[in-house]
């Protein structure tokens, strides 16, 4: 799955959050629950939910 900048997911441990940073290996993450998290490839398994553009289309 690509991640990019903006995108809203959702992830089992740390709950809803917002990608700030991606790369090939590691991925930051604002949570709602937790604050920033720093995930390695491994762990940055998410579900997305909807990126930022796509809101801003919808008039969100």
């Amino acid at each position: 799955m690509k991640l990019s900048v903006g995108q809203y997911v959702r992830h089992d441990k740390h709950g809803w959050g917002t990608i700030l940073e991606c790369d090939r290996q590691q991925t930051l993450v604002y949570f709602r629950r937790v604050g920033v998290r720093k995930l390695s490839a491994s762990e940055a398994v998410f579900q997305v939910v909807e990126d930022k553009v796509a809101l801003k289309r919808r008039g969100a």
